[in-house]
């Protein structure tokens, strides 16, 4: 399956819904989101049970800022709507195929349970003090 293209109107949406997507946040001027941009699509058909998506950084600044990114390309990775990879700069495919691979074979139910207990932590260490 090619990547697709998300927008502020289609981004959380996609994410919430799709269970394993990659986002690639990349800018037509920047050099390296240039290299990575084959190796993301050659991805996106190797794998049709992901969803591959791209924000162009330039035309959504809006997403760009509220997603905090600051150094372009940046890959990011979510399963069932949880964010459990972002790394900036364009991967070389040997990477990015075994990126995919371990955000595929999290444990999502110790995922969640490590997401309940960092919110119930800023809780517990104000109410100790």
């Amino acid at each position: 399956m090619a990547s697709t293209t998300l927008t502020a109107e289609n981004f959380e949406k996609t994410i919430l819904e799709s269970g394993t997507v990659f986002v690639d946040f990349w800018a037509e001027w920047c050099g390296p989101c240039k290299r990575f941009g084959p190796v993301f699509e050659a991805a996106s058909q190797e794998h049709p049970d992901i969803v591959f998506g791209k924000v162009d950084t330039e035309a959504e600044q809006a997403l760009a800022a509220a997603a905090n990114i600051t150094s372009i390309p940046m890959l990011m990775g979510f399963r069932d709507g949880i964010l459990v990879f972002a790394q900036a700069g364009a991967l070389p495919a040997p990477m990015l195929e075994d990126v995919i691979g371990k955000v595929q074979a999290l444990d999502m139910d110790a995922v969640r349970a490590d997401v309940e207990a960092q919110k119930a932590r800023p809780a517990t260490a104000e109410g100790t003090a």
